[in-house]
């Protein structure tokens, strides 16, 4: 007791490692029970869904975004985007888990694309001046559509699942610390599952996806090497961009140097695949 008749706080506090012994069980539990396999990659994933719920849940997002959006209804960039997606599809067609394909034109100034479980696709006119041609439109689309054959949307899911346990195991390791003690080891727990774990899970999905859609769209006789082409077209438009350790994806250049390093093993499908 001090002279007020309050109790003073204990310096230092209590660390508790048991939530962290049992998240550890839970987390091993977890990870084993939810394996999955990704194609052409063959890396092992954790995926805790059904493909017919990741499915539902894609064609509800990709819904909500088509109302809030000036969706192109016809014209030659649409059939443009949706021959290409078919040509692709049946290049992955081994891979396919059976998703309902879709395809959507966009009208908007983002340079931008992407896919939703279950095979839902959009892109977005801003992005179509920087492909350029048939090939570079389909480097972009290969890259969307390998993200929906390799499940990352419900993979990120799965971790951050993982991640969230984490931090209230964690939360309740540190609950008998004094609050400023809490406070800067929380704050350092999240930093370091941002910085460490988030965000380079989240670029090795872009690479992966790259690597995948570059294999597809070589089975589908679209030309490999337009790929880091466009990827320098896109480090020339995209401005000054954050360092690549904070950001959810590679830098063009890294983008550039991949796809140059993957180029032999594509060009060799291409050229079996589209001889003649």
């Amino acid at each position: 007791m001090n002279r007020f008749g309050r109790t003073a706080a204990r310096p230092g506090g209590r660390f508790r490692l048991l939530p962290i012994i049992l998240f550890a069980i839970y987390g091993l539990y977890y990870y084993f029970s939810n394996q999955q396999e990704v194609p052409v990659t063959g890396r092992s994933q954790i995926v805790d869904m059904s493909r017919e719920q990741e499915a539902a849940l894609g064609l509800q997002s990709y819904r909500q975004i088509l109302s809030q959006s000036q969706v192109i209804q016809s014209g030659q960039e649409l059939d443009a985007i949706r021959s290409i997606g078919r040509r692709i599809e049946q290049a992955a067609a081994a891979d396919d888990p059976g998703f309902d394909w879709e395809y959507s034109l966009i009208q908007s100034e983002q340079a931008n694309a992407f896919a939703l479980p279950g095979g839902k696709v959009a892109v977005y006119t801003g992005i179509l001046p920087i492909a350029q041609n048939v090939d570079g439109l389909a480097v972009i689309m290969g890259h969307e559509i390998a993200h929906a054959i390799a499940r990352h949307g419900a993979e990120r899911m799965a971790y951050q699942k993982l991640t969230q346990l984490g931090t209230m195991a964690a939360g309740m390791s540190v609950s008998g610390m004094d609050p400023g003690q809490q406070q800067m080891v929380m704050a350092a727990l999240g930093a370091g599952a941002k910085f460490g774990v988030l965000l380079p899970f989240s670029r090795d999905h872009e690479s992966e996806a790259d690597f995948i859609g570059l294999i597809y769209l070589a089975r589908a006789c679209f030309d490999p090497r337009e790929a880091p082409k466009l990827w320098q077209r896109m480090g020339q438009g995209a401005g000054k961009a954050p360092p690549e350790f904070m950001s959810t994806h590679p830098s063009s250049a890294t983008r550039v140097r991949q796809f140059e390093q993957w180029m032999p093993e594509a060009l060799e499908i291409y050229q079996r695949s589209c001889n003649g």
